[in-house]
């Protein structure tokens, strides 16, 4: 048997946590950010799927979602500091894929042609499954700008952006879905001038 897991380390108490290969951060770092709104994410990725009616084809597929922004997750938490002296322990990583990208883009088409054709940017919510799919939306973009201005100043795999993109897009169309499945108004937004 393994060693047991513990919960509380007290490592972080003074406002550091340490990265996949063991360097120290302050808990503000840029790329402890981008691994926090993508764990953000994750979690109301989870909440969604829990949503009563949520049809089981859709629970797959977010289950699916879930384990690759853990992916996503060890991809930005990677330790790419310098490591002249080979101290650091190498580390296989999981890994995104182009297929990751292609299941969001076949569900998206799968779902959009069933729904109406959109005119009009709509409101977020016509009910709870959808309204929470829009805030996952809003984390998803919010996850997808705090990576680009990571990618500035640390290079890793570009398939994070596109994942992140690509899910977004994902997660709007899945919110007119559920709206649909569940008779959900969908309001549109009406400018006024």
């Amino acid at each position: 048997m393994g060693k047991e897991f513990k919960i509380y380390t007290k490592t972080g108490d003074k406002g550091q946590t340490s990265l996949i290969g063991g360097r120290r951060v302050a808990k503000y770092d840029l790329q402890i950010e981008a691994y926090g709104t993508v764990d953000e994410l994750n979690s109301y990725v989870g909440l969604i799927r829990e949503q009563e009616g949520m049809a089981p084809e859709a629970r797959a597929v977010l289950l699916e979602v879930m384990d690759r922004l853990f992916t996503l997750e060890s991809l930005l938490a990677e330790d790419k500091s310098p490591d002249p002296e080979g101290r650091r322990p190498k580390r296989v990583l999981p890994s995104l894929f182009e297929e990751d990208v292609e299941l969001l883009e076949r569900e998206i088409d799968r779902m959009n042609e069933r729904l109406p054709l959109l005119q009009s940017f709509i409101l977020p919510g016509g009910s709870r499954a959808a309204a929470l799919c829009h805030v996952a939306r809003t984390v998803c973009r919010r996850a997808e700008r705090t990576a680009l201005n990571l990618a500035q100043h640390l290079p890793f795999d570009p398939l994070v952006i596109k994942y992140l993109n690509r899910l977004s897009d994902y997660l709007f169309v899945l919110a007119r879905h559920c709206n649909q499945a569940v008779g959900g108004e969908e309001i549109l937004w009406k400018p006024k001038a």
